[in-house]
């Protein structure tokens, strides 16, 4: 298997010459680098004009492997051959070493080059790479690319400080400069040659001189501090990694190439392997340019329902100087929002504060001197409830995370969720599925008031930036939520996507009853603490709600079963046939009024039958029947029994967003 690796450019802020005259110490041997034992030069030339030099030199090694390893393969000490050509009219040195010992079982070649900075010309790049081809060894391959990247990541580390220790070594003998070779300066030249070369003879004269040609460096490389000042720490193999999806995607993209920020999270994303970055990444790039994310920011017109209703903003930032967004989504209505602007009106919302997000990112490096490359999100959710649970809404929302999670990879540093109710278990069964497990990793819960406790939010905001409505001294601007008036709701906003049952008509039931008629819908519970969960809107006149559980099985007609509604002339099940019927209610009776939205949940904590009734409380003057909506659905025990069993001790109930569905509320058990 071939591997290549490519390290960043590091600067040395020395002229070439000085550093020519530090890197020829490292020979034949020094204690900073003890792998090497000794370099033998088996070749050595300079031009006529001692401009150029070519040497070869054999490089004896002790790989840091384990002992039984040396003794399976029967060597102690493996054989490089190192050939460097130096320039110094050019002002550039190429280095390239290969392995001898093995050669036909492992291929390695390593290439190195000094040159001057192409800004300023009194410093000096070097950039590195190699190639790894293990093509056959004793069935140990895995082993020696191990080992072989161990000790290519040593050397990067070492190359800058060896540099470093090494001029200050050609400082003490006192050479501070060393002019530039010039054709016109035969007497300088020869001072420069004895130099950079400690006053070693070369074995073979060459009495003309060669043009050898200098390969330019690569437009795509990228320079040891700007990764560490804009990047962040990065190993070897990270940095390799980085550079080289740097570059396929330049070929891809005819040179336009993403921030390096952009490549690094979907590295990240992809756990730095460049094929599937690449992969993501190119998909990501298609997706941008053809809903043109990129012109969002300057266009986008926040409609007036979000601005109203829409509890989320940003909020300063936290202590590791990451924007800091809120969400209050205990308070936001996902189904009044759907229904006003719809799904694509919510998804562009969503990307806009993403593409704010990545703009705050950049301030916030530029700002802090080193690289922030994720936000903070702040959820409370306070006013959570089986209202967040309506389906065609969770779904809508599970495929917008679907889009940002594949085009907005590692931008989030920490999820901070507050305020966690017994309901939210359940609600994260549903959507943590959807979320990237390292994202998961990154999310921290705070159930009840435990937020305010050591641990809590302090550890990860500062004091002075808790919000208020948290019991915090800062202002917070972030609106507070609230229900969505049904007047703003647009007709045809929130429909079906693509065969997927997203809207009303399509997975909800609509019912008429008449004056003192019930609707009942059966549910046979076979496993204990199981949940039942119900979303219903009544449209005409008032209905009474209750929740009843027999210990019998209930025997209904398979018409009756299938439709859920009562037989035996609107009847109730639990009276029907003439039998006795043990039972007993399990929810309070809930009168529900024209134009409310009810959501609600029981567990069933045992077996039996429960049943949803709907109850017509039609006034005698009333022209026409009432009518309902309704939506149920048994969410099995095993979603969330054990989940964040510390937030069980929490209480949820119906949104008390406004006054009048606080009223007609029924708690969840």
């Amino acid at each position: 298997m071939v591997q290549e690796y490519v390290s960043p450019v590091r600067v040395h802020k020395y002229p070439f010459e000085m550093v020519m005259a530090a890197y020829e110490r490292r020979f034949p041997n020094c204690p900073q680098i003890p792998v090497v034992i000794d370099c033998v030069i088996t070749e050595d030339s300079w031009s006529a004009d001692d401009s150029q030099r070519d040497t070869t030199r054999r490089c004896q090694l002790n790989v840091e492997a384990p002992y039984l390893l040396k003794k399976m393969i029967g060597v102690d000490y493996i054989y490089f051959i190192q050939k460097n050509h130096l320039d110094l009219k050019a002002r550039f040195l190429e280095i390239e070493a290969t392995n001898e010992t093995f050669a036909s079982r492992v291929g390695v070649v390593e290439k190195c080059k000094y040159y001057v900075h192409p800004e300023n010309s009194d410093w000096t790049c070097f950039e590195q790479s190699a190639l790894l081809d293990v093509k056959n060894f004793f069935g140990l391959e895995s082993t020696v690319e191990k080992i072989a990247m161990k000790q290519y990541a040593a050397n990067i580390a070492k190359g800058k400080e060896l540099i470093e220790s090494f001029m200050s070594e050609v400082h003490a003998e006192g050479v501070t400069e060393l002019r530039p070779w010039s054709a016109h300066e035969p007497a300088a030249n020869r001072e420069l040659r004895r130099v950079v070369s400690r006053g070693t003879e070369p074995l073979s004269p060459r009495p003309v001189a060669e043009t050898r040609r200098h390969s330019q460096p690569d437009q795509y490389t990228l320079d040891s501090e700007y990764i560490k000042r804009y990047l962040g720490e990065l190993t070897p193999m990270q940095e390799s990694r980085l550079l080289q999806l740097r570059k396929w995607i330049a070929d891809l993209q005819k040179g336009k190439v993403p921030s390096d920020t952009t490549l690094l999270r979907f590295l990240r994303a992809r756990d730095f392997n460049v094929e599937k970055a690449r992969e993501m990444l190119s998909q990501s790039l298609l997706w941008r340019k053809k809903h043109q994310v990129d012109r969002i920011l300057s266009e986008y017109e926040t409609p007036d329902v979000v601005k109203q209703y829409f509890p989320g903003g940003w909020h300063h930032h936290d202590k590791d100087e990451r924007p800091l967004y809120i969400l209050r989504l205990g308070q936001m209505d996902v189904k009044g929002l759907l229904k006003s602007i719809g799904e694509d009106g919510l998804l562009k919302l969503t990307l806009h504060v993403c593409e704010e997000g990545l703009k705050l990112l950049e301030e916030a490096t530029r700002a802090s001197e080193r690289a922030v490359q994720a936000w903070c999100l702040l959820v409370d959710l306070d006013g959570l409830n089986m209202r967040h649970l309506w389906r065609p809404g969770v779904r809508a929302l599970l495929r917008i995370i679907q889009i940002v999670e594949a085009n907005y990879p590692e931008t989030m540093g920490r999820v901070l969720i507050v305020r966690a109710p017994r309901v939210f278990p359940i609600l994260w069964t549903i959507v943590s599925t959807f979320i990237d497990e390292n994202t998961r990793s990154k999310f921290l819960f705070y159930g009840g008031k435990d937020y305010l406790q050591p641990g809590g939010l302090l550890d990860y905001i500062p004091k002075d930036l808790i919000p208020d409505f948290l019991g915090g001294p800062c202002k917070s601007f972030v609106h507070e939520g609230g229900l969505v008036p049904k007047n703003l709701y647009v007709s045809g906003a929130f429909t079906e996507r693509d065969g997927d049952p997203l809207s009303e008509d399509s997975i909800y039931r609509s019912v008429s009853l008449t004056k003192g008629q019930v609707h009942e819908v059966v549910v046979a519970n076979r496993d204990p603490q199981s949940v039942l969960t119900w979303d219903f809107d009544v449209l005409r006149h008032d209905i009474a709600f209750t929740v009843y559980r027999s210990e019998q099985d209930l025997d209904i007609p398979d018409a009756a079963a299938a439709c859920g509604a009562a037989g035996e002339e609107g009847r109730s099940v639990l009276e029907r046939g003439g039998e006795e019927r043990h039972y007993h209610r399990v929810e309070p009776t809930l009168v529900c009024h024209d134009g409310e939205s009810i959501q609600g949940s029981h567990v069933m904590a045992e077996r039996g039958s429960y049943v949803l009734q709907w109850r017509c409380e039609l006034p005698d003057s009333a022209p026409r029947a009432a009518q309902l909506v309704y939506f149920h659905e048994t969410l099995a025990s095993h979603h969330y029994r054990g989940s964040m069993s510390s937030l069980q001790s929490g209480t949820s109930g119906f949104s008390c967003l406004s006054g009048k569905s606080a009223g007609s509320s029924c708690p969840s058990r």
